[in-house]
């Protein structure tokens, strides 16, 4: 089978930038040097020009295990064979200063446990999505690969072997031997701006970056029942995070398909603001203060950038970026033939307003359980919401980013109540200087406009928006951001409603959790897709508040929740859907249902008590 399935693949990283390794040994993903930067492996995209990094075992295909050294992202495939077991272990070194330390580096360690065993290497960059070409240089300590914008060495033990402008190696190593493989970038004088890779110093890089990951999961204040799975989202989340601004990236990956040779295939290397409030929540919970802090100045930055009329773009750049352009690489043919590939994304400049929401709750719950925060924040953030005021009422794009058109989308006006309420609990706590009458009668027109529209008498359910009688899952966000009792009638018939089967109006099927009914619903797109992740820890969150006042709706979100645990990869990670099948779709893995994880667990496990 030429491509891995999504849920083969596991994730290392250094916080400037991750690569994917599937259970065959192959490295498939690889940007470099930053999450939005072009790829220089992407067989994942396309497995003939795509480009990657494999070492596996000879004879290929044989029994393989991956697993993560415990508490860490450093990872491990191990391989069995009739002639022995062998291992590598893969990981991008970090905790070094200078920082060159933590940006240039990919170390590959193959080892042999029991026996012998004979390893190929397949080392063949693609470098700018497989547009660029590049020449190979042979030198005594490896080969450069040189292309017009980036230079990268791999470093070896072992002698390598050129076929034409790729490294195609076999080498044989003995019960206890390693040999080390370095990929890092050479500077503009041809001199490598890290480390040169011989074994002493591999085994003291591992060392250190196995010491970094467990001195900084240990700052984690859980302690409930699923202690791994969080760990491991935690971990995840981490290695979404750039260092150098504190964002966090949606996910590592691009135009992975939302449905197998569909057209959903978008790029999520990149910020949005409607994961603020998720984030900071998530890691604030946890006990990581300092990256909710870094995260925040992040935040902080952009609402130092509103549009001249005082209103915001829904995501940026890592560092920051405005523009997003989006284009489609039509020489590659797509994950199994999902056309078209898409780097950028032409979502950046809908009109979403349901971002402000997000952005004044993440705002508030930092004041509150961070850092209070400063006066001159507060002046941006009084502008944004009076821009608010003046907006709310105008139709938009909406969570889910439809293409098909504006709406008066539910979840929207649920949001923009959001960001009105929280200012208003702001001003009265921190006595800000704030447009509190104006800002009042809003709040509650609102509200008062929601309870009308948005609720649906004959579906009895609050429905996806204004005239329609179709269920969105992001109404299950209603009671987490305190518009509703988690036991009030409504909320408690919109639960149920969304609880029923596809077939009969609802979006539940076996525990899992669609956004929306693509049957009744058009956004734009053709195809179909699986189930979001997100919105399955969603519904157990408001089942977990319902809970409250019925044991049993506590005890079918324990179910969902433990059941919804079984459908992450061999590695804990999460791509964005799961398929009909229970394979990953979508962006691997995401950090939004990682987020959703972290805030299920949480609230679950506090509900269930000791």
């Amino acid at each position: 089978m030429p491509y891995q399935p999504i849920e083969n693949y596991g994730l290392i990283g250094n916080m400037q930038t991750t690569a994917l390794v599937g259970m065959n040994g192959s490295i498939d993903w690889f940007c470099f040097p930053y999450f939005d930067s072009p790829s220089v492996f992407c067989a994942i995209l396309d497995d003939a020009k795509g480009g990657r990094f494999k070492i596996a075992p000879v004879p290929d295909g044989v029994k393989s295990k991956q697993y993560y050294w415990p508490d860490t992202n450093v990872l491990v495939t191990r391989f069995h064979t009739p002639a022995g077991v062998g291992r590598i272990i893969d990981f991008m070194p970090v905790g070094f200063h200078p920082s060159n330390y933590i940006r240039h580096g990919l170390i590959r360690r193959v080892q042999a446990i029991r026996k012998s065993m004979t390893f190929r290497l397949e080392c063949r960059p693609a470098f700018n999505y497989g547009r660029d070409t590049h020449t190979l240089t042979m030198a005594k300590d490896g080969v450069r690969f040189q292309s017009p914008g980036l230079t990268l060495r791999l470093g070896s033990t072992v002698p390598l072997t050129q076929d034409d402008n790729m490294i195609v190696t076999e080498f044989t190593i003995q019960e206890g031997e390693e040999v080390d493989f370095c990929l890092q970038e050479v500077g503009p004088d041809h001199t490598q701006t890290t480390f040169s890779c011989p074994e002493i110093q591999a085994e003291e890089l591992f060392k250190h970056t196995v010491d970094h990951w467990r001195r900084w999961l240990s700052k984690c204040t859980y302690t409930g029942r699923w202690r791994e799975m969080v760990h491991r989202s935690a971990l995840v989340l981490k290695l979404l995070t750039f260092q150098p601004t504190g964002a966090i990236v949606a996910a590592p990956t691009c135009s992975l398909p939302e449905e197998i040779g569909g057209v959903r295939n978008w790029d999520y290397r990149y910020t949005w603001i409607r994961d603020a409030a998720f984030t900071l929540y998530g890691l604030l919970r946890i006990g990581f203060t300092e990256e909710a802090s870094a995260f925040m100045q992040w935040l902080e930055a952009r609402c130092h950038e509103l549009n001249p009329d005082g209103s915001l773009q829904l995501m940026y750049g890592i560092e920051g970026r405005h523009q997003l352009t989006e284009e489609t690489l039509s020489h590659l043919e797509g994950y199994r033939g999902s056309r078209p590939v898409r780097v950028g994304n032409g979502a950046y400049n809908q009109l979403q307003l349901d971002i402000y929401g997000e952005l004044m709750d993440s705002v508030y719950l930092y004041n509150k359980y961070g850092t209070p925060i400063s006066y001159d924040l507060w002046k941006h953030l009084r502008r944004m919401i009076n821009w608010v005021c003046d907006n709310w009422q105008r139709t938009d794009e909406g969570i889910w980013e439809v293409r098909g058109g504006q709406q008066h989308f539910v979840y929207s006006k649920l949001m923009c109540w959001v960001a009105v309420d929280r200012g208003l609990r702001l001003a009265e706590k921190r006595s800000f200087p704030a447009d509190h009458e104006h800002w009042l009668k809003t709040r509650d027109c609102i509200y008062e406009e929601i309870m009308a529209k948005g609720w649906d008498a004959q579906c009895q359910a609050f429905i996806q928006r204004y005239g329609s009688t179709s269920l969105d899952a992001a109404n299950l966000v209603m009671p987490l951001v305190f518009f509703v009792s988690p036991t009030d009638p409504r909320m408690l018939r919109t639960l149920d409603a969304i609880n029923r089967k596809p077939e009969q109006g609802g979006l539940v099927s076996n525990g899992l959790v669609y956004r929306y009914n693509l049957s009744e619903i058009q956004d734009g797109l053709d195809g179909e897709e699986g189930t979001f992740n997100l919105c399955t820890f969603w519904l157990v969150e408001a089942m977990t508040r319902a809970g409250q006042a019925d044991r049993n709706r506590l005890e079918e979100a324990r179910l969902v929740f433990e059941q919804m645990l079984g459908y992450a990869n061999h590695l804990g990670l999460y791509a964005e859907e799961t398929g009909h099948h229970g394979e990953a779709l979508g962006n691997f893995p995401q950090a939004f249902t990682h987020l959703a994880l972290i805030s299920a667990a949480f609230n679950l496990d506090r509900a269930l008590g000791k």
